[in-house]
C-alpha cells in the first residue's frame, strides 16, 4: 500500500458523500492518505470545508469563487474572502477561474477571476486555477498578475504547460491519466519537472482506471501514482513522497 498520500484537490462537501463522508474522512490516514485539500467553489462550501479541517487533522480547505457560482455572488465578497483566508487551516485561494463550457457571461467571469487574483497577491495566498476551455484567457491574467499557485487537474498540452512553468506555477494531475486512450495527459505527466508535480483526485469526479465512471475519492491516488511513476520509470512510492512534500511547500503546510 502506498502512503503518505497527499490529495491536492477534492470535494468532500458533495452529496456524493452524504452517506458516509464522515466515516471515509475519518478513515483516510489509515488508508495511506495523510493529507487532502478541501477546495471550495463559493462562501458557502469554503465554510464548509473549513469546518471538515477543524474536525479532522489531516484535511485542510481553499476559500474562493468558482466559475460556475456567480449567480448571486455578494458586493462583499472579497472582504468575506479576505477573512475566510485568515484561518490557518484554509492554505489558498480556490477554486477560481474560467470556464466557458458553459453559457456563464464571459465578462462577468473574467471580473471576478480577476478580482480574485488581485486578492491573492495583495494577501500574498497562492491560488487554485480552474480552467476549462478558457486557456488563452486563464494564461492572459495569469501573465498579467503572476500568481503562485497551481493549475488543478490541468488540461492543457506540453507547450501551454511550458508556459505555466515559466510563471513558476505548479499542476495537479488526476485520473484522466490512467485513461485508456490518454495521449495528452500521458504527455505532461512525463514532461512536467517533478519539483512542480502534484496529485490530486477533484473527488467525487474523475474516478482513475480501474475504478472509472465510480465515486472518486483519495484513496484512489494510489492508481494515478502507480500510472505517473510507470510512465516516468520511477518508483510509486517516491513519486507519492516528492509530490507530497512539493504540495506541501506549495500550500505552505509544516
Amino acid at each position: 500500500m502506498l502512503t503518505n498520500i497527499f490529495d491536492a484537490h477534492a470535494h468532500y462537501d458533495d452529496k456524493w458523500f452524504d452517506e458516509d463522508r464522515g466515516s471515509l474522512l475519518e478513515a483516510m490516514p489509515d488508508n495511506g492518505v495523510s493529507y487532502i485539500v478541501n477546495a471550495a467553489v463559493d462562501l458557502l462550501t469554503a465554510r464548509i470545508a473549513i469546518g471538515y479541517a477543524e474536525t479532522y487533522p489531516h484535511v485542510y480547505a481553499c476559500a474562493g469563487i468558482h466559475p460556475e457560482n456567480l449567480e448571486g455572488l455578494a458586493p462583499d465578497y472579497l472582504d468575506q474572502l479576505t477573512e475566510l483566508l485568515k484561518h490557518p487551516k484554509v492554505v489558498a485561494l480556490g477554486e477560481i477561474g474560467l470556464d466557458y463550457h458553459w453559457d456563464i457571461p464571459r465578462e462577468l467571469q473574467n471580473r471576478v477571476f480577476e478580482e480574485q487574483l488581485m486578492l491573492a497577491k495583495e494577501l500574498d495566498v497562492p491560488v487554485v486555477i480552474h480552467d476549462r476551455e478558457a486557456h488563452g484567457d486563464v494564461m492572459a491574467l495569469l501573465r498579467k498578475y503572476q500568481p503562485k499557485g497551481l493549475m488543478h487537474c490541468f488540461s492543457g498540452s506540453v507547450e501551454m504547460l511550458r508556459e505555466v512553468m515559466k510563471l513558476g506555477m505548479s499542476i495537479s494531475l488526476g485520473g484522466t491519466v490512467t485513461f485508456k486512450n490518454a495521449r495528452v495527459p500521458v504527455e505532461v505527466a512525463a514532461a512536467v519537472p517533478l519539483d512542480r508535480l502534484l496529485l490530486e483526485t477533484d473527488a467525487p469526479y474523475l474516478s482513475p482506471a480501474p475504478n472509472r465512471g465510480k465515486r472518486n475519492d483519495s484513496r484512489n491516488i494510489a492508481y494515478t501514482a502507480q500510472r505517473i511513476a510507470e510512465i516516468r520509470g520511477m518508483d510509486a512510492q517516491e513519486l507519492v513522497d516528492i509530490t507530497t512534500e512539493n504540495a506541501k511547500r506549495l500550500y505552505g503546510i509544516k
